[in-house]
């Protein structure tokens, strides 16, 4: 049955090279079930429901895309978009995040449609390919600064705007000390080691005194407290300013959401060897239509947007093939669904330096950007440095895309199958006009 169902022989491998693929992919993203409900929590969320709900989504979305899409690809709420979630759209919008998760919901509802239809396809052939790698760049940067802040690293300064913190402070030092262990066991090659680091941190911050042992309720009872709770009514209000800006969280969750998974699909099916020679990615509609529903799952569960991950390449390293592997991913977070009340008991400056890690490795994508090329280079840099500097995905893509379409037309190198990318140019200029303006 399973050799019907993932057609192991036709992709060379088997089920034993298959699970054990899972389980490296597993300990390399396991992280998420800690950092996700630090960062939601900063947003008013339970924390512990959250990160019940990070193993329900990981769980679930990871187990449709085995099936569905028969990918070796493993499915978690996003970073990035997460931060997203907190910082800019309850902290800095002031919404609730019931408001927030109904957005999440709208996206992944608009996420399924436009796959459906055919129109996802169209946007990503619309979106100039280095814009993809430099929001990747831009949201690690982001995802960093959060983790440095976080850690007391960097602190606000009134006269430079951040300054250096005090780095003898127990929390810290305890970031410091989790970015060495991190860092030195990934030098090594050790599977797991952001996970590792977080424990080993964690257990010194109890040490110390800086966080309580405390768990809470069964993973399935802490649940309740975020699940089914999105207030959808709220983010469909379409009345006034904040009509306005509730479309645009939905615009932000949906091409963050669709970038994010591109980049990933690309990467991890070239080193899998699943790409066509025409650079086309088999069962594309099927991936697509697997993370919509996920991130609609994820939702309803109680947590951010849910994406496709790029920890899924060790297990492909591994040997990892087909969709076999995302599904003993999905198994492994749904068993770890019983210990996510724990996750409460994790203090901040041990999950710190797993943000500053992950940003970093996600700067790498800035390797595919043309930096000799002016028209490519300029909106590349534009969307890295605006994302964490304004604390707004949205603006970091207004200006990448409005600037990549300003020098087209400048270099006089527009064309009618460009139609697509001066329309969304225009959008982002009346947002910019509409922003000022209120």
């Amino acid at each position: 049955m399973i050799e019907r169902m993932f057609k192991l022989s036709a992709q060379g491998t088997s089920v034993r090279t298959e699970v054990l693929a899972g389980f490296t992919t597993f300990l390399t993203m396991a992280y998420i079930v800690i950092v996700n409900p630090t960062i939601l929590g900063q947003a008013g969320m339970p924390i512990a429901a959250v990160a019940a709900a990070t193993c329900l989504a990981a769980g679930f979305g990871s187990i449709l895309m085995g099936l569905i899409a028969n990918y070796p690809i493993a499915l978690a709420p996003g970073m990035g978009l997460n931060a997203y979630f907190t910082f800019t759209v309850v902290k800095g919008m002031g919404l609730p995040w019931e408001t927030a998760l109904g957005c999440v919901f709208l996206s992944g509802i608009a996420f399924l449609v436009l796959t459906v239809a055919g129109i996802r396809q169209l946007i990503v052939g619309a979106i100039p390919r280095p814009l993809f790698s430099a929001v990747a760049a831009g949201v690690g940067l982001f995802i960093a600064f959060i983790g440095l802040k976080e850690a007391g690293i960097i602190v606000a300064d009134p006269a430079t705007t951040v300054a250096l913190g005090d780095l003898t402070k127990p929390n810290a030092a305890l970031s410091i000390l989790g970015l060495l262990i991190m860092g030195g066991l990934m030098v090594w090659r050790v599977k797991g080691a952001i996970l590792i680091g977080i424990l080993v941190a964690a257990v010194a911050g109890w040490a110390l005194g800086l966080a309580k042992i405390a768990p809470g309720d069964h993973g399935l009872a802490a649940l309740t407290a975020t699940a089914f709770k999105l207030d959808v009514p709220a983010a469909l209000h379409l009345n006034g300013g904040m009509g306005m800006a509730l479309a645009e969280v939905i615009f932000v969750f949906l091409f963050v959401d669709l970038f994010d998974n591109v980049g990933t699909l690309v990467a991890v099916t070239k080193k899998a060897g699943l790409v066509q020679p025409d650079g086309t990615i088999p069962r594309l509609n099927r991936i697509l239509t697997a993370d919509s529903i996920a991130t609609i799952g994820g939702s309803l569960a109680g947590t951010s947007t849910v994406v496709s991950y790029i920890e899924s390449a060790s297990g492909v390293a591994a040997g990892g093939r087909t969709g076999l592997t995302a599904v003993v991913v999905g198994l492994l977070f749904l068993a770890t669904l019983f210990f996510a009340p724990w996750v409460q008991a994790i203090p901040a400056a041990a999950t710190a330096p797993a943000l500053i890690i992950v940003g970093s490795m996600m700067i790498g994508a800035l390797a595919d950007v043309d930096w000799e090329d002016p028209g490519v280079a300029i909106p590349a840099f534009l969307t890295v440095i605006a994302i964490p500097l304004t604390f707004s995905i949205a603006n970091g893509l207004a200006f990448g895309i409005t600037a990549y379409a300003g020098l087209k037309l400048a270099r006089g190198q527009a064309r009618k199958g460009d139609w697509l990318l001066f329309v969304l140019a225009a959008l982002f200029v009346a947002r910019f006009i509409y922003m000022g303006a209120a």
